[in-house]
Formats: C-alpha cells, sequence, structure tokens
C-alpha cells in the first residue's frame, strides 16, 4: 500500500506543482499593419519589460487597449530593479504619466519623453534622479534607448493621442512579465517586496486590457481596482466603428 501512495506522489504532485504557477504569459500578436495605420490619433499606453528589453505600444479601440507593437529596447543601464539616487545608472520601475511638456522633439538624443522620475512613490521614498526618458540614439546611462526608427514611430503615437485629446498616456515599467513563475525565480531578490506591489498592475492589465489606475498610499503602490468606466466622449469614440478582426 506504502509503494502505491509513493507511485501516486510521483506521477500527480508535480501536475500539482505545475498547476499552482502558471506559464509565463505570452506576448499578444499586434493588430494588423493596416489597422494600425489608423489608430494614429487614439489614446495609447506603454509597458516596458526589463528582462525581456521590450517595449510595448497600446492603443484603444473601443474598450479594450490593444497591441499596436514590440520594440526591442536597444539600451538600459543598472540591471532589474528601481533607481533610487542620481548616479545609480538604473532606469526606473513603476507606474509613470507622460503629458505633452513631457515631450522632446529636439532632444540631442533624436526624440525623447520624458517618463517623470520621480513620481509621488519615488518622493515618498526619498529617491532622486531626473531627464529620466524614452530616447531614441541607442545610448543610456538610465534611460530606455530605442534606436531612431523605433523612437520616432512611439513618439509619433504618443503625440498624436496627446494633442487627440487623451490628458495623459500610462506609463508600466516592470522587471520582467510579472507572471506567479517570474515571481517565484526572482523570490530571492532584494525587491522582491516592491516588485509584489508591481504584480497587480501587470494582473489588471492581463484581465480587463485598461491600464491600471494606481495611487500611493503609506508609501506604496496601491491599484484602484474599481470597474473601468469609460465616458463616451473620450477621443476613442471616434473609433469606436473599428471591428475587432482584422
Amino acid at each position: 500500500m506504502g509503494k502505491i501512495a509513493l507511485l501516486f506522489a510521483m506521477i500527480f504532485l508535480p501536475a500539482l506543482s505545475q498547476a499552482s504557477t502558471p506559464d509565463p504569459v505570452q506576448p499578444l500578436a499586434p493588430v494588423s499593419k493596416e489597422l494600425k495605420k489608423q489608430l494614429i490619433g487614439t489614446p495609447v499606453y506603454l509597458q516596458i519589460f526589463k528582462e525581456e528589453r521590450t517595449l510595448e505600444l497600446y492603443g484603444k479601440i473601443g474598450n479594450e487597449y490593444r497591441l499596436l507593437d514590440s520594440y526591442r529596447i536597444c539600451n538600459f543601464s543598472g540591471g532589474l530593479g528601481p533607481k533610487q539616487r542620481q548616479g545609480d545608472f538604473k532606469s526606473p520601475e513603476g507606474f509613470y504619466t507622460v503629458t505633452q511638456r513631457q515631450l522632446k522633439p529636439d532632444s540631442r538624443f533624436y526624440r525623447a519623453i520624458n517618463i517623470g522620475f520621480p513620481n509621488e512613490y519615488d518622493r515618498q521614498q526619498g529617491y532622486d534622479g531626473k531627464y529620466l526618458m524614452i530616447h531614441g540614439n541607442c545610448v543610456s546611462v538610465g534611460c530606455y534607448a530605442m534606436t531612431n526608427a523605433y523612437m520616432d514611430e512611439i513618439f509619433t503615437y504618443v503625440n498624436a493621442a496627446l494633442r487627440n485629446g487623451q490628458s495623459e498616456v500610462s506609463v508600466s515599467i516592470y522587471p520582467f512579465r510579472m507572471t506567479e513563475s517570474n515571481m517565484q525565480r526572482h523570490r530571492n531578490s532584494y525587491y522582491v517586496n516592491f516588485w509584489k506591489q508591481l504584480q497587480p498592475g501587470y494582473a489588471w492589465f492581463v484581465q480587463h486590457r485598461q491600464p491600471p489606475t494606481v495611487s500611493v498610499n503609506a508609501g506604496k503602490y496601491v491599484l484602484n481596482s474599481s470597474p473601468v468606466i469609460d465616458n463616451p466622449s473620450a477621443p476613442s469614440g471616434s473609433f469606436l466603428a473599428l471591428t475587432k478582426t482584422e
């Protein structure tokens, strides 16, 4: 009887263990090139994943944000973990917003988008630094550097969205795709408690296809999990006629 129980455990326990730790979410396929061209001016959302060296650009279609394109990050510095002080060479992690005044079309690094570091969370932690950008020229000291061709396209969509009425563009910056398996893989990191604050924002977008609304309370990021209510008069209304099939 003992041998049977042992055999059962050897067969079924690994399967149960794998079931409790989902496989990493595969990146979504982008919309067609034809639809992507039509979406210049729709509200947009950016996600950055350091470990995967990926920047994702999303555009709003109806009530969902759909992937328009993924771009290889040419360069960033400092490895995983949040930026904490001027001169640590790290690139920021967290939740940021971009307005029209943060766009730099004539940057010495081709074109640039100031992500708004330090945000409220960073300030409450005492973090400092300035001029943290997404920019071109493929060189970085604390920024996210892209090729000029990629930066040109990213800048065009962000600029058009803001000029077309989007008040601010959300930028979520993660150390990696924040699945349970990846969190487990990094469970011994010095930054794991900070990353646990970011994970709900990642999960919210996976579930709802809406950028997370995040506030800062007692020095921690807090996800606002209220139901998403879209304003029907928002700029994306002109795109509601677009179907979800390409």
